[in-house]
């Protein structure tokens, strides 16, 4: 993940501030962070194991 990254928050976050925010770039895996601490800790997953994780949510 790099400083660049977009960053969008979920359109299933609560209005509480409990969101969360996913990065998807081109060329690295897949980000995940709190929104409300964007210079907090983050998560990254290879691509292929959020789309498993998507899919099973649904």
């Amino acid at each position: 993940m790099k400083p660049q990254d977009r960053w969008r928050t979920s359109s299933y976050s609560s209005e509480n501030g409990s969101c969360v925010a996913v990065s998807f770039p081109a060329d690295g895996p897949v980000g995940v962070r709190d929104s409300k601490n964007p210079t907090g800790p983050r998560l990254a997953f290879p691509a292929s194991a959020w789309t498993g994780f998507v899919k099973r949510a649904k």
